[in-house]
């Protein structure tokens, strides 16, 4: 069984007073350890299909299922300690806490868990993106590319199988991008993480093992 399991799903929203088919019937299997970059213009529906993966929202039909679970059946308070157990967020904007440190901020999926703070992991991680020395720093005194390394770190302080991450290089000029890109596949593939990108991004495309386009609420394999 592939780590990822995407079978016939499809979502669709209100629109106008109509609903507009984002998903069509979608099915993908990503095994574990594998890169997978998703294309597609803006508005396509690479963010929905994120959001359906980690289980933020429900499909309306088909089923998503993360190391044999099918996380689309659970109740909602289930799927959100799923989520947090199994699955690292990487936001293109960031969304690090304002009122939280660097190391607070990276140690928050912990605290989510009700899991003891493990200041050595964080320490470790943030080392591994260059900041050991910014633990006690707030985020608005970072670049946007520190702070993406701090995303970065926080999507994988609780050890995650699966790390999604929706156009994490898109905020930031393109040497930074290809920085943070380069740091992001290095720790996933390092600890044999399964990732999905989502990318404008024709370089970041090129980091990933497989490559698909979502294109009128379909997928098709371009690499």
């Amino acid at each position: 069984m592939a780590h990822l399991e995407i079978r016939q799903v499809s979502k669709a929203f209100a629109e106008g007073g109509r609903r507009r088919a984002v998903l069509v019937d979608l099915s993908l299997a990503v095994e574990r350890g594998e890169i997978v970059a998703l294309t597609g213009r803006s508005g396509s529906g690479k963010s929905t299909l994120l959001n359906v993966m980690a289980g933020i929202d429900r499909p309306d039909g088909g089923a998503v299922a993360v190391a044999g679970q099918v996380v689309s059946a659970l109740p909602e308070r289930a799927r959100t300690l799923f989520r947090r157990r199994q699955i690292g967020f990487v936001f293109q904007f960031f969304n690090l806490l304002p009122t939280l440190t660097v190391a607070e901020n990276v140690l928050l999926p912990l605290d989510l868990l009700g899991r003891a703070r493990d200041g050595a992991r964080a320490g470790e991680l943030l080392e591994a993106v260059g900041l050991a020395d910014r633990g006690g720093t707030f985020p608005d005194r970072l670049s946007g590319g520190e702070q993406q390394r701090v995303a970065v770190a926080r999507a994988l302080v609780h050890e995650p199988s699966l790390v999604l991450a929706d156009e994490p290089t898109g905020a930031l000029d393109a040497e930074t991008g290809r920085a943070v890109l380069a740091l992001l596949i290095d720790l996933a593939r390092g600890a044999g993480r399964t990732v999905v990108l989502a990318t404008h991004s024709a370089e970041v495309a090129r980091a990933a093992d497989r490559v698909f386009l979502l294109e009128n609420g379909r997928l098709t394999e371009s690499r």
